[in-house]
């Protein structure tokens, strides 16, 4: 077929409702009045250097049957690529008045039907020889009549896709069944806007999963943090009545490594670095989520949640710099030069490195969704002009405090390690210290991988606000005990091993990735495996930047804490 003839029916369907929505709108979210025939624009949902396209505008309450809206020339080769992408299952995105077009189709359980946004470009018949391409679509646009002002509001809109070989346009039939009409109206108060976007997928299972997750995370740290303490309090009055003795006593367990404990780790520049980096991921994830938590951040308001993050993360490099700085002096660096340019330009020049990778792949395939030039170039703008500047300055303030003491002075000579038993080993205690902070997070992150790959709205922040709280204390008190149980076998080098320990929940992130990957995604394109797995990969990289920056943090503290406790000649 050379040509492709595109057709549409609107049908408005009319819902009475008495009640008035009021309430404080943010700017961006209010909502937008309309009056009977006029327009209210349909956009296509892509990423283009300007605004959404605007293909076709609909009268509000104003029926329109079989309205033709374009005819376009499809080349071979294009049709080639059309049906290629049909086999793929893509979809088609609109948005009308900040809200995706969305389709019905049936969900796992019987009997009940899924609201899922966008619709699918085509269908693949295994019985017929090429797919067809949807070339009719049937628009059922729901709306909520303002008594107050006597306006009316847009609170739905569903799309029925269908092709149709040989449409008759602007009459009444079109080729359309009785069967494939538009249903009636059902009424739908304002508040109901986005129910159907925000419809949780089985709401039993998130609802036992998480909360029983919640439960044996809470329960597990609880135990880990009452063991430690009555384990270091009784080692605490220990060395410290043998110390008050006449008698001389020998060290033994956690304080014979006194001398060493503190000693300045391999790779001061890079370690320090990387914990000023994670400093700023995980003040970045904490107020984004609390804005999120407290309604800030609408689904109605498209790119919040993102540009939020980026701003936040720009503004926090001051906090990066400080950190990084810090570290360093304590370590006793010189060179202070290289670590105001590595930490300004390490972590972010592979993130965004890594990003301008992926987006070549996007602009091989010809996709739509590849980042446009200058909005690349604004972000690069944003880095050098606010994020560079701010940690130059956030450095100057760390070099300028002074140095940080420890409580415990370190041996000319190092101490000999003993061998450790296979548990204590670094791979292995590292892969153990990383199940607890992931068996924290796995349930939310089904839902979030839901999210990005099957076009679901996550809207339950609350929850996962929970959920990161949660994590935090979990990543905390497993590097904790992890750093005891290596101090007491008389291993002191603990510094990179308890940035690592939490950290290695990353590594069970991108491995639960892979297996969602096979067992519940359809991506067969090479592109699209790429694009996947080029995500996942920086995806946890983050996390483990920001993970790794909590166990350091917590156990920098833990170890000073103790040995600060007991009396040391």
């Amino acid at each position: 077929m050379r040509r492709l003839n595109l057709s549409a029916v609107v049908a408005v369907i009319a819902l009475g409702a008495l009640d008035v929505a009021r309430g404080f709108y943010l700017p961006g979210v209010a909502p937008h009045d309309y009056q009977d025939m006029s327009a209210v624009p349909l956009m296509v949902n892509a990423l283009t250097p300007g605004s959404d396209s605007e293909i076709h505008s609909i009268l509000m309450r104003t029926p329109m049957v079989c309205k033709k809206l374009c005819t376009a020339a499809v080349s071979p080769e294009q049709a080639q690529f059309i049906n290629a992408r049909i086999r793929e299952n893509y979809a088609v995105n609109w948005l009308v008045d900040g809200l995706p077009v969305g389709h019905v189709r049936p969900g796992r359980e019987p009997n009940m039907d899924v609201y899922s946004i966008g619709f699918p470009l085509g269908s693949n018949d295994e019985n017929k020889a090429l797919p067809m391409l949807h070339n009719h679509y049937a628009i059922t646009v729901d709306y909520h009549h303002n008594l107050q002002k006597d306006t009316l509001r847009v609170v739905g809109i569903t799309v029925r896709p269908m092709s149709i070989a040989n449409p008759v346009v602007d009459t009444e039939e079109c080729g359309v069944s009785a069967a494939e009409q538009v249903p009636g109206s059902v009424e739908t108060a304002w508040a109901t806007r986005w129910d159907r976007y925000l419809l949780v997928g089985e709401p039993r299972i998130h609802w036992f999963s998480l909360v029983n997750s919640i439960i044996i995370v809470l329960f597990l740290t609880g135990m880990v943090a009452m063991i430690l303490l009555r384990a270091l309090h009784k080692d605490i009055s220990r060395y410290n009545q043998l110390e008050a003795q006449e008698d001389i006593q020998e060290d033994f367990g956690w304080k014979l490594v006194h001398g060493d404990v503190f000693r300045t780790p391999a790779y001061p520049m890079l370690f320090s670095v990387i914990v000023g980096n994670g400093a700023q991921m995980l003040l970045m994830a904490a107020v984004t989520l609390v804005f999120a938590a407290l309604g800030f951040l609408s689904p109605s308001n498209r790119g919040s949640l993102a540009t939020v993050m980026i701003v936040f993360y720009m503004f926090f490099a001051i906090i990066a710099g400080f950190t990084s700085a810090r570290m360093y002096k304590m370590f006793g660096g010189e060179a202070w030069k290289k670590n105001v340019f590595a930490t300004a330009f390490l972590f972010p020049m592979t993130i965004f490195g890594s990003f301008v990778a992926l987006n070549f792949f996007l602009i091989g395939a010809n996709s739509s969704g590849a980042v446009p030039f200058g909005t690349m170039l604004g972000i690069v703008t944003l880095w050098f002009l606010i994020s560079t500047p701010l940690s130059v300055i956030g450095s100057y303030m760390g070099f300028q405090r002074p140095k940080i003491e420890h409580p415990v002075r370190a041996n000319q000579i190092p101490r000999q390690i003993p061998d450790q038993v296979f548990y204590l080993r670094t791979v292995p205690s590292v892969m153990i210290g990383g199940i607890l902070p992931f068996g924290a997070i796995f349930i939310e992150l089904y839902f979030i991988l839901n999210s990005i790959w099957f076009h679901k709205i996550y809207y339950v922040f609350g929850f996962l606000f929970l959920v990161f709280g949660i994590l935090i204390l979990t990543c905390a008190e497993v590097t904790i005990l992890m750093c005891y149980f290596h101090l007491c076998a008389e291993d002191y080098h603990w510094w990179w091993r308890a940035f690592f320990t939490s950290g290695a929940s990353a590594f069970y992130i991108f491995g639960y990735s892979v297996l969602y990957y096979f067992s519940t995604l359809q991506i067969k394109s090479f592109t699209s495996m790429v694009l996947y797995f080029g995500w996942t990969a920086i995806m946890s990289l983050m996390f483990f930047v920001l993970s790794g920056a909590i166990g350091f943090f917590s156990t920098f503290l833990f170890v000073r804490k103790i040995y600060s406790s007991i009396k040391i000649d």
